[in-house]
């Protein structure tokens, strides 16, 4: 390909520092080209926890990012969904034993929606009563999580981990669980003050 080809590809295009959002320190998380920034709005970006945080151990925690703020030579972000990979799924799942999920949708101290579903893995085969009660516990403490934070200390809690170490630690007492993680998240509303914003 020739040089002038080359020139004339990329004619009136620049390029955007992509940036995670706030919450994920606004770490740079890529590059995307436009001939206008107002056309890199809605935009989404992908990428793992493991390279935002440089800790390859984190790779199998997937998040997605859209674009809703642009700079002279930056693109800004929210989160829109956090998903753990199939694989990672995959290797949890023993015979002879329970997998117990739920789906729920719960909204933040600052009105933030999201559709939540957290999984647990039991030691050996529960029953329909242990199962039902494990369920209810997760959604319970899922509930009252969100109600107590904002949408940045929610997502964080349970991209960290926290949110299901604490349910670990409290549906454990129904019966031994192996192993509880919140295997997906995903945005469903943001407050119309935010929207407004950007």
């Amino acid at each position: 390909m020739s040089e002038r080809s080359i020139s004339k590809k990329g004619q009136g295009k620049s390029w955007y520092t992509v940036y995670a959002p706030e919450g994920f320190d606004r770490v740079p998380v890529g590059e995307t080209p436009a001939d206008e920034p107002e056309k890199l709005l809605g935009r989404t970006i992908e990428t793992t926890l493991g390279e935002i945080i440089d800790d390859s151990s984190e790779n199998n925690t997937k998040l997605t990012f859209q674009i809703t703020d642009f700079g002279s030579d930056a693109a800004y972000t929210v989160f829109i969904r956090h998903e753990l990979t199939r694989d990672y799924l995959r290797s949890l799942i023993r015979r002879g034993a329970s997998k117990i999920d739920a789906v729920i949708s719960v909204e933040t101290a600052d009105g933030t929606v999201y559709q939540v579903q957290p999984v647990a893995f039991t030691t050996q085969k529960a029953d329909h009563e242990q199962e039902r009660a494990i369920r209810q516990r997760m959604v319970d403490r899922v509930t009252q999580a969100a109600a107590e934070r904002n949408a940045d200390d929610f997502i964080d809690s349970i991209v960290r981990g926290r949110l299901s170490s604490a349910i670990y630690a409290d549906a454990k007492e129904i019966y031994p669980l192996r192993r509880v993680e919140i295997q997906k998240t995903e945005l469903e509303g943001r407050p119309a003050a935010l929207v407004t914003e950007g």
